[in-house]
């Protein structure tokens, strides 16, 4: 969309664990509209920057703005905009899907006069009608990912952050929540930023990619920009080793905890 306000934009964006740099001066964006992906291996820092931009962590040096708003001097702000869908699981299993999203409208203020209309709504568009009143605990892992798609979606967001939102689902749940996601941006214009390790789902979901390693911008553009800057009959896994390398290995302080969470919640969804 011609002279819109980016989605995302990140200037400069710093950050650090201690001793260990976590995101190192990342200059990126995502376009108002677009579906963008944030690539890379284990602790090259995409959910450190996807927790910056949600405000989960301070941005203390760089800039940050969801569209046009800053992250610093304004997170409230930027939280009305955003929907998150986080790695480790965000349900309540002893409350029934209705419950759980409509405890996400009273946290992200949705007036009580629309509340029921509007989770009845969320709930609708990712087809759990027949089970919103069944207890999440009873449903299946496809259903729970679908659940806190509908938990992110209640406030109306602008922005749609995915932070890995298809592990430990099998291909045929996978597809079922992307088509989901694909419904979402065709009818509602909205603004995604995911990541995800399946170069399946980068290759057919985003207009853009942004490939980080070590905390650093190391390639962006189309899939097939990238998969054509690697050489003929290149491929998104291609593309992949390339710019990463054989580095494959999380800094301790980030990574550890974030592969024993999604270890966690791939079990809880298998």
């Amino acid at each position: 969309m011609s002279g819109a306000v980016d989605a995302v934009r990140c200037v400069g964006l710093v950050h650090r664990f201690g001793d260990v740099l976590a995101v190192d001066h990342l200059d990126f964006r995502v376009g108002s509209g677009e579906v963008v992906g944030l690539l890379g291996p284990n602790g090259a820092g995409k959910t450190t920057t996807i927790r910056l931009i949600n405000t989960l962590l301070p941005v203390r040096e760089g800039t940050v703005e969801v569209f046009g708003v800053n992250v610093r001097s304004n997170p409230m702000g930027v939280r009305r905009l955003i929907g998150y869908v986080p790695q480790q699981l965000s349900i309540e299993g002893a409350l029934t899907g209705r419950e759980n999203v409509t405890l996400f409208a009273r946290l992200f203020d949705v007036p009580r006069r629309e509340r029921a209309d509007r989770v009845r709504e969320a709930l609708a568009l990712l087809d759990l009608e027949d089970a919103a009143d069944r207890t999440a605990s009873t449903y299946s892992g496809g259903m729970v990912r679908r659940l806190e798609l509908a938990q992110a979606l209640v406030s109306r967001p602008a922005l749609l952050v995915l932070d890995e939102p298809t592990t430990g689902l099998d291909p045929l749940a996978r597809e079922g929540v992307w088509e989901r996601v694909r419904r979402m941006r065709d009818e509602h214009g909205m603004s995604v930023l995911l990541t995800t390790h399946y170069m399946e789902e980068a290759d057919e979901l985003c207009d853009r990619l942004v490939l980080m390693h070590r905390g650093a911008l190391q390639a962006e553009g189309t899939p097939s920009q990238l998969k054509a800057a690697v050489g003929p009959g290149a491929s998104l896994d291609d593309v992949f080793r390339h710019f990463a390398g054989g580095e494959l290995r999380a800094p301790e302080q980030e990574g550890l905890r974030d592969v024993r969470a999604t270890r966690r919640t791939a079990r809880r969804l298998g």
